[in-house]
Parts: C-alpha cells; sequence; structure tokens
C-alpha cells in the first residue's frame, strides 16, 4: 500500500472527507485528540539532521547513534506490512522516516497506519543510512500532533491553477515547498536593504497609515471612518510628506519600509496593496540618490543572486552597469526628435501629431516630451537606466534645475522596460510648492468633481520651517523581488495577494 501527493485524487469526495472526521472522532473517543496537544520538543531539522549524519558518519563506532527528534507533515507513506517508510516535510526541506513495528511497538505501529499523508507527526529516533544511500531516521516513537480533515491536492494536476495556488498560499507552500525560496528571498532582500541603508546612517521610523485627508497625488485612496473622531480617513498612497516632515525636524536620513494601498488597476505588476521603500537625505540631491541606486542594486544582485548579472524571464541584465540619460536625451536618441528644437506648444503638438503622439489639446513642450518618452523609449530600456531632468508639468513635488526652470531634477530608473523607482531633489520652496499643490488639486477635482482633494498646508508649514536641500527616493519592493527571483507576476512574490472573494 502507498500514498502519496503524486497520487492522491485531484478531488477531494465526501467518503474521503467522512473518512478523515470518522478517524478523528476515534481518536478522540480513545482520549487521543491531537489538536489537545500543545508542545513538542524538536532538536533537529531535516536539513541539519542530514549535515549532522554527514559529519559525523565516519566517527561512529559499532552501535553509536545520533538520536534526535524531529516534526513535520507526512507528505508520503509506503506500507510494507510490518514496516513503513514515509517522508515529512518541515521548514527546511524533506527526510525519509523509516517506522516499524519493533521500532515503535506493536500499538503505535498500528496507529500510525491509520495515519493519513498531510498529518502533521512527531517522531523520536535515530539517523542512519539506507541501503539505497538515502540518510534516514528510524523511528523510536511516533506522535500525531494535528490530524489533517482535508487531503493534499495531487501536485501535478491538483494545485497547478494559479487563481487556486494565491486563494490558498498555505497549500501551495506545501505542495510546492519551491515556492517558499521565493518568499525566503524576500527577506533577504529586505534585509539587505535595511543593514545597507543602516551603514549609511539612515534611521528607519514609521509613519502613520491613516491620513486624515485626500492629497491632490493622481493615486486615488481607499477611504474608510473613524467612529471616535466622525471623520473620513485615507489608506496613504505613499509615505513621502510625512519623512520629510521628519528632515525638517533635525532627523537628516530617514527611511521606511511601508505598506501602501492605492485604489486602482490590478495586473501582473501592480497590487492595490504592496510595499514601497522612500528614503531622504538632508543636504544632497538627486545625484546623490543615483550614486546609492547602483550601489545598492549591485550589492542586492551579488548578495541574492551571486553576480550582478541576471536573467530575467529569459533575459540577461548587468545591475553593474547603468546608463544615464536626461528624457530630452533619450526622446533623441530613440524618437529621433529634439526638444528643443520645437520653439513654441504649438509646435511641439505639431510634432507630436506628425509622429502619431496622441497628446491633450493644451498639451505644452514638457508634457508633449513625456509623451514621446512613453511612446517611443521605455520599452527600449531593457539594461538599468536613470532617465532624468523630467518637465516641471509632471514633477509636483522636484526642485527646479537653477539652469533650466523648464525642468526639474528628478529620475526615474528603468529595468526591462519597467520602472522600478523615482527620486527627487526635493523641492523646498513653500511658496512655490504651495502654488504646485493648488494646482494640483484644481487639476484633480476637475477631473474628478466627486473627489474630496485638499492641499497638505501642515506640510507647507513644514516647509516654511525650512527644509535642508534635499534628495528624496521611493521604490517599491514587490517589483524588485520579482526582479531578483525571475517571477512574472507581483502574485508570486506576494504571499496573500489581494484576490476577488470565490463564490
Amino acid at each position: 500500500m502507498a500514498e502519496n501527493m503524486n497520487n492522491a485524487p485531484a478531488q477531494n469526495s465526501t467518503s474521503e472527507l467522512q473518512v478523515r472526521r470518522d478517524k478523528l472522532a476515534a481518536l478522540v473517543d480513545a482520549g487521543k485528540n491531537p489538536f489537545e496537544i500543545t508542545k513538542y520538543d524538536v532538536t533537529h531539522t531535516s536539513k541539519s539532521a542530514v549535515a549532522l549524519f554527514e559529519s559525523k558518519e565516519a566517527e561512529l563506532g559499532e552501535g553509536e547513534e545520533i538520536k534526535l527528534s524531529l516534526a513535520g507533515r507526512m507528505v508520503s507513506r509506503r506500507i510494507m506490512g510490518k514496516a513503513s517508510f514515509a517522508h515529512i516535510l518541515d521548514d527546511e526541506g524533506k527526510i525519509q522516516l523509516y517506522v516499524s513495528r519493533d521500532g515503535i511497538g506493536e500499538d503505535d505501529y498500528a496507529a500510525f497506519k491509520k495515519w493519513d499523508v498531510g498529518d502533521v507527526i512527531g517522531i523520536e529516533g535515530f539517523l542512519f543510512r539506507t541501503r539505497t544511500g538515502e540518510i534516514s531516521v528510524h523511528a523510536t516513537k511516533a506522535v500525531l500532533l494535528a490530524k489533517a480533515l482535508l487531503p493534499l491536492p495531487e501536485k501535478f494536476h491538483g494545485l497547478t491553477n494559479l487563481e487556486q495556488r494565491y486563494r490558498q498560499r498555505y497549500v501551495d507552500l506545501i505542495v510546492n515547498p519551491e515556492v517558499k525560496d521565493t518568499f525566503v528571498k524576500r527577506s533577504k532582500i529586505l534585509k539587505v536593504i535595511r543593514d545597507y541603508l543602516d551603514s549609511k546612517g539612515f534611521l528607519e521610523v514609521d509613519t502613520p497609515i491613516l491620513v486624515p485627508l485626500e492629497i491632490g497625488a493622481s493615486a486615488r485612496p481607499f477611504v474608510t471612518h473613524h467612529n471616535t473622531l466622525d471623520m473620513d480617513m485615507y489608506l496613504r498612497i505613499e509615505t513621502e510628506l510625512y519623512l520629510k516632515r521628519l528632515i525638517v525636524g533635525g532627523m537628516n536620513k530617514v527611511y521606511e519600509v511601508g505598506r501602501i494601498f492605492r485604489n486602482e488597476g490590478m495586473d501582473q505588476k501592480h497590487n492595490p496593496e504592496f510595499t514601497s521603500i522612500e528614503l531622504y537625505q538632508a543636504f544632497t540631491d538627486y545625484y546623490g540618490m543615483m550614486d546609492l541606486v547602483e550601489e545598492l542594486y549591485k550589492k542586492l544582485a551579488v548578495e541574492i543572486c551571486g553576480s550582478t548579472k541576471i536573467t530575467y524571464q529569459g533575459i540577461e541584465i548587468d545591475l553593474g552597469k547603468w546608463e544615464r540619460l536626461t528624457m530630452v536625451e533619450a526622446v533623441k536618441k530613440y524618437a529621433g526628435v529634439d526638444y528643443y528644437d520645437w520653439k513654441s506648444d504649438e509646435e511641439a503638438r505639431a510634432v507630436a501629431k506628425e509622429k502619431h503622439v496622441e497628446v491633450p489639446e493644451n498639451a505644452t513642450r514638457g508634457t508633449v516630451l513625456v509623451e514621446f518618452f512613453d511612446a517611443y523609449v521605455e520599452d527600449k530600456l531593457i539594461q538599468p537606466t536613470f532617465i532624468y531632468d523630467y518637465p516641471v508639468e509632471n514633477s509636483p513635488l522636484a526642485k527646479r534645475k537653477p539652469t533650466e526652470p523648464a525642468f526639474t531634477e528628478r529620475f526615474e530608473y528603468f529595468i526591462n522596460c519597467t520602472e522600478y523607482g523615482n527620486a527627487f531633489s526635493e523641492l523646498n520652496d513653500p511658496i512655490d510648492q504651495k502654488e504646485r499643490f493648488e494646482r494640483q488639486v484644481e487639476a484633480k477635482r476637475k477631473e474628478e468633481p466627486n473627489c474630496n482633494a485638499e492641499v497638505d498646508y501642515d506640510y507647507i508649514t513644514a516647509l516654511e520651517y525650512g527644509l535642508p536641500p534635499t534628495g528624496g527616493l521611493g521604490f517599491g519592493v514587490d517589483r524588485l523581488v520579482m526582479l531578483l527571483t525571475d517571477s512574472a507576476s507581483i502574485r508570486d512574490v506576494l504571499l496573500f495577494p489581494t484576490m476577488k472573494p470565490e463564490v
């Protein structure tokens, strides 16, 4: 008799579910309810057990044993009369068990044979190597720690539907243990980022998730209501304005690993709830942020992937080499048009029409430049590239370039035709900032008459106390994890992505 994840039925039959419940009822009636067990002492994991045996095997004398206890989920079993082989899965891998009537006793072995694949069990015993060379545990005691009332899906057919895998990540992690590697790497990525920023003197802080007003930014917020204060509140769409308040307060290097919420569309690169990192440093500018991004990404690539050269969806990308282009230079390179040849807004719109680039009727030269970038450039930026000096029209928080007031000291960086981060030399002129915020709010109210967008005048007040020259950077953690784990969808790097409930 054999049973494992590969030959279990793809769908749960009513009789199978009832059989498992009947087994639980029998255990309870016999005074052996597995759900009453509160603790089990584990001395080793599957991985550490194998490593220990490999290091000590040659030294073991006649009759010497390496004793241990493990616990995990039974994911396969092969019953052969008086003895059985099984595998348990723990958080570091799988290990084989040899369970026999002579090893654990006749009554306990009879009970073991009634357990099911999927049950959580504890094993005491000693390590040995089978005739086929597999390091295994010879059981001297077996304990049922939790009864699985639902059978595991059959590995190759039962849980391949992506929607179901995302909905039932707990089952996905059992049946497809390689999925866990992505989330282990995600944790390592965050640790590397924190270690890097901490080593540079940055301080990690927390800012509010519930905020009292809807700002004029284009992102649409989620709205909730605070009963005690009797006021609507909004889940934050960024952490920027609070972090820059801290720069005003004299905390010169700050960052936050923050959950962000945007009530917008969903696709392979967007989830309404996501993680971003924003950081701000006083007395530097956007060039300082470029240097930081290059250094951080090189470090991440080496520590997570072993090299600055990685492969993403079949494309080799070198995170050790970065190109820097102004938006004007990029559009000239890939679209063959030169912003500086346009003498007026009308001429810019005419060139757009000639090149079949759609722009608003009242588009300015800067707006036209951005539309050309979207149409001709972004899908060419496969290798890491900084695009900097953005028109002031679409950069309400960035400082104007002193030499070219039509542009701002802002950059975005692109990898594999995707934007990964955004940075500014932060605007610290409160008068200019107030005017830009007011125009932004006015434009949003025209576009969405029912919105409650307001100017954050408290932030303007903070600027009036004096924000030093500051460089700021924000980037999405989820997209970065996708890149470094070669994951095609943002849902592959979120343990519990947002899903529409099943009916």
